[in-house]
C-alpha cells in the first residue's frame, strides 16, 4: 500500500517535470503576455487572440508540420493561402520571430520583416498580381495577436 502511493507520488512528479520541461521548450521564444486572466480585471485581461497569437507561435516555431499547406517558407518567414478567404488570391505572410504587431519591432526583428515583404514581393511576381493590396492590423483590428501579413487580390 505504501509502495503504491509511493509510486503514484513519484510518477506525478515526473509527470509535473516533464510537463514544465515541454512548455519551457514549446513557449520559449515568444513574447511575454498577459498571464490567463479573464475574470475582475481591466483593459489588460487575456483575450482569445492573445491565446491564438501564442499558439501560432509556438505552431510555427516548433510544431511547422501541423500548420495549414504552405505555398512559400524562408528561414524568416512562411506563406499560406487565407484557409477561410472567398478571394482567389488571399495569402497570409507570417515572420517565424514572435511579433505582437509593428509597434513591437525591435531591431532584431528587421531582418524577419524585411524577409517578409520579400516574400509578398516574389508572391506577387509569381501570381502575376496586377492590382493588389498588402495589409497588416494593430491592436484592436488583429484577430490574432500576432504579426503577420495579408496579400490581397482579386
Amino acid at each position: 500500500m505504501i509502495f503504491t502511493l509511493f509510486r503514484k507520488i513519484i510518477f506525478s512528479l515526473v509527470f509535473v517535470v516533464v510537463g514544465m520541461a515541454l512548455g519551457a521548450y514549446l513557449f520559449s521564444g515568444t513574447q511575454p503576455r498577459e498571464f490567463l486572466k479573464i475574470k475582475d480585471c481591466d483593459e489588460n485581461c487575456f483575450e482569445a487572440k492573445e491565446l491564438l497569437g501564442l499558439l501560432t507561435s509556438v505552431g510555427l516555431n516548433k510544431l511547422p508540420e501541423l500548420g495549414p499547406e504552405k505555398i512559400a517558407e524562408t528561414d524568416k518567414t512562411i506563406a499560406i493561402k487565407h484557409p477561410t478567404s472567398k478571394l482567389a488570391n488571399h495569402y497570409v505572410v507570417i515572420p517565424k520571430k514572435d511579433i505582437k504587431n509593428i509597434a513591437d519591432i525591435t531591431e532584431s526583428d528587421k531582418a524577419y520583416i524585411l524577409d517578409a515583404l520579400d516574400v509578398i514581393q516574389k508572391l506577387i511576381r509569381e501570381k502575376g498580381l496586377a492590382k493588389y493590396q498588402v495589409v497588416t492590423n494593430g491592436p484592436g483590428y488583429q484577430d490574432v495577436t500576432y504579426l503577420h501579413f495579408h496579400l490581397v487580390s482579386d
